[in-house]
């Protein structure tokens, strides 16, 4: 009885330990999505918010003409760092994702046998 109450002891802590871990994984992975999505909205907001200050400025119709293509440079621009951001934090929630298969997998594994420990 006392082997089994071991037994069960070591599988909680393991799975305590696996959980932690997965909590961690999750949690880092949010935290960098997160930055990356606040780093690129606040240089959105920046070009955007210089391009109203000029815009703003601008007194007669033709600087109003001439902005008009830096305009859309900024809106291509913004669109770019969205996606660029969107794209990389795609990459690293799918690195997340199997770092989390490979933890769930883990337990599983078939465990070396002793024949392949002494020959290593």
């Amino acid at each position: 009885m006392s082997a089994q109450a071991n037994d069960f002891s070591r599988y909680t802590q393991q799975f305590a330990a696996a959980a932690n871990r997965a909590n961690r994984l999750t949690l880092e992975n949010a935290e960098s999505v997160f930055g990356m999505q606040l780093r690129a909205l606040e240089r959105n907001t920046n070009a955007t918010a210089g391009f109203f200050g000029e815009l703003s400025s601008a007194g007669a119709q033709v600087d109003l003409q001439a902005l008009l293509p830096k305009g859309l440079q900024v809106a291509r621009d913004n669109f770019e760092r969205l996606a660029t951001a969107s794209q990389e934090a795609f990459g690293l929630s799918l690195k997340t994702g199997e770092a989390l298969g490979e933890l769930a997998r883990k337990p599983f594994a078939p465990a070396p046998n002793k024949a392949e420990r002494t020959t290593r």
